[in-house]
């Protein structure tokens, strides 16, 4: 029996079979397109942004890694023990020894079927119009009554009702409670929803629910949950899941919401700005009436101004001004008058004062009268032991007649 020879072959190092190792796993075409699907285990996200991870099944395990670029498009939070589908190749690093997954696009698993049946159903439905922009209502500006589908055991009820008090305490919200996931989810929101469309006095109605996969929030892209939203008869916001998941409802309603708490806030005016608003409304109100009052006043006070033109009383004020008048000029013509009678007066009396027999005593004569009174205005008149009265200036003399002397004319003297 012959024996082999040997070192008939050159031996390799451990480098060159690696990286020949390597150069067949990279020159394989499944190996290069390929998904992959298992449990994340030994999850580690180090500081250089790339994340390490072990995709395995109950009789294997794979080596993954994402690079810092990849792993930022991640469209969900990463965990252990979470189920998914990854795609990448297949190569080995040379260091190790080791062959593993390089990673450039990971789903949570079973989302394959279910995100190409997400594309089937919203192209068709989206072919009807149900998406159509021009459907889309706008939401009440001061909404009184609001209708809210989602669980009542969830985060996101709090969370919503929180923002709704905080936001605007004056709406009223009506809980149409529904299961959010699993199989009885879109009879159970398609009943809340029908539910809140008999209410009289709705003005919106908001859906919503926390995060999840596509798995989780597969009742919102259910085709009959999808019509009754479009069919609302008041506006409907969304707010499923987080900013990133899209679902056919939120297509089908009016307005969405990348959160739970931001379709809170988008439904509700803030009690804050509404204040502000009615601070400037009220200062603007207050403004114009004080404009209106002060040019009221101003044609008050003209329309015054008028009516005391045209008013009676000044007509009698006019009147008793002219009275006035011409009872002062009555009264200065009566003191002219009486000033001139007076000066009349006064000449008369001067020249009755002149003829006054009394004035002529005055200058030292004096009146003789008889007996019975008349005045002596002759010697002729008087005899003597005839009675006689002198009156002088300042009095009368009682006397008795002894003689008649006559005056240089040579007339008769008795005694």
């Amino acid at each position: 029996m012959e024996q082999p020879l040997p070192f008939l072959f050159p031996s390799m190092s451990v480098s060159e079979l690696t990286r020949y190792l390597r150069q067949l796993l990279e020159s394989d075409e499944i190996l290069q397109d390929v998904w992959v699907r298992g449990e994340v285990s030994n999850l580690s996200r180090p500081t250089s942004g790339h994340v390490y991870f072990t995709l395995k099944d109950q009789t294997a395990a794979l080596r993954c890694v994402i690079w810092r670029m990849n792993a930022a498009r991640l469209r969900f939070d990463l965990g252990n023990g979470q189920a998914v589908e990854a795609h990448g190749y297949i190569s080995l690093y040379e260091r190790d020894g080791q062959y593993q997954l390089y990673v450039d696009t990971l789903r949570p698993a079973g989302e394959g079927w279910l995100f190409q049946e997400f594309m089937r159903l919203k192209a068709r439905l989206e072919a009807e119009g149900l998406f159509d922009p021009e459907r889309k209502r706008p939401l009440p500006t001061h909404p009184r009554r609001i209708g809210l589908v989602t669980s009542p055991t969830g985060a996101a009820l709090q969370d919503m009702l929180n923002t709704l008090r905080r936001r605007y305490p004056l709406v009223e919200v009506i809980l149409s409670p529904a299961a959010v996931q699993g199989e009885e989810a879109p009879a159970a929101l398609i009943a809340a929803l029908q539910r809140l469309y008999r209410l009289p006095g709705l003005d919106a109605i908001l859906v919503a629910r926390g995060g999840g996969s596509l798995e989780d929030l597969w009742a919102f892209n259910d085709e009959e949950v999808v019509r009754t939203i479009a069919a609302s008869p008041v506006p409907v916001v969304t707010g499923i899941g987080h900013e990133t998941d899209f679902t056919l409802a939120d297509f089908a309603a009016d307005l969405r919401a990348p959160t739970p708490t931001a379709a809170a806030e988008m439904i509700t005016p803030d009690i804050y700005d509404l204040r502000l608003g009615l601070t400037e409304r009220s200062n603007r109100l207050r403004g114009s009436l004080q404009t209106q009052i002060q040019s009221e006043r101003r044609h008050l006070d003209e329309r015054a101004r008028r009516l005391r033109l045209l008013s009676p009383r000044r007509w009698i004020q006019n009147d008793r001004q002219r009275l006035d008048a011409l009872l002062e000029r009555a009264g200065r013509a009566l003191m002219n008058s009486i000033s001139l009678r007076r000066t009349h007066l006064n000449g008369w009396q001067h020249r009755l004062n002149a003829l006054n027999p009394l004035a002529v005593l005055q200058r030292g004569y004096a009146v003789v009268m008889e007996r019975n009174g008349q005045v002596a205005h002759s010697v002729q008149q008087i005899h003597p032991g005839d009675e006689l009265t002198i009156r002088l200036k300042d009095g009368r003399v009682e006397a008795l007649a002894r003689q008649i002397v006559l005056d240089s004319h040579g007339r008769r003297s008795q005694r």
